[in-house]
């Protein structure tokens, strides 16, 4: 990778910042083959997407931002959400900032056209994902999900702090860049605020 793509790669914290598809071995299967298809049609995959080491015992994110000096409005907390009519079940994977909570039981229900919303069992999350609890990311989900972030992260040079699919590593990259990914719905007021 030339300097002038290491040049662009975002930095966050006190971590080690890596191109992300140099080091598939801190990335789940998923998401560095998603990362590597996407790569080749967003030249910008190759230079802004990050990865960094982690210790697994910090993965959650109030523990991560507190050893590593990140602020929770980069952390793209994602979880993954079921609704069901009738016999058709749908899934979503929500992604919001550390800082507020996704709308599950309103704006998430009535996106998923659903009567009622609820997480989807962390086994079923993982198992369906191919990724590690605690580690589950927008990038590299399973094809029938829907993935629907919160549009803070279009605001421009904010940037998203995310899961690799494994507990022991973290993804960043340009929030716009997120919400430009051709799975990604953008969604106005997507998190609410925790109260």
């Amino acid at each position: 990778m030339s300097d002038a793509t290491t040049d662009r790669l975002p930095t966050l914290g006190d971590l080690a910042w890596m191109p992300a598809l140099a080091h598939p071995e801190l990335l789940a299967d998923p998401v560095a083959a998603a990362l590597l298809a996407w790569s080749a049609t967003q030249e910008r995959v190759l230079a802004e997407v990050a990865v960094a080491a982690i210790d697994p015992d910090h993965a959650d994110t109030e523990t991560l931002n507190a050893v590593h000096g990140l602020p929770p409005e980069a952390s793209a907390n994602c979880v993954v959400v079921s609704g069901r009519r009738g016999d058709a079940e749908r899934v979503a994977a929500c992604v919001v900032t550390a800082t507020t909570r996704a709308d599950v039981n309103t704006r998430v229900r009535k996106l998923l056209d659903a009567r009622k919303a609820s997480f989807l069992p962390t086994d079923r999350a993982t198992d369906e994902s191919g990724m590690e609890y605690g580690g589950i990311t927008p990038v590299g989900l399973p094809a029938g999900w829907r993935v629907l972030v919160d549009d803070r992260f279009t605001t421009p040079g904010v940037l998203a702090l995310m899961g690799s699919g494994l507990r022991r590593s973290k993804l960043l990259m340009p929030g716009d860049l997120l919400c430009a990914a051709p799975w990604v719905e953008v969604v106005a007021g997507l998190g609410v605020t925790r109260g």
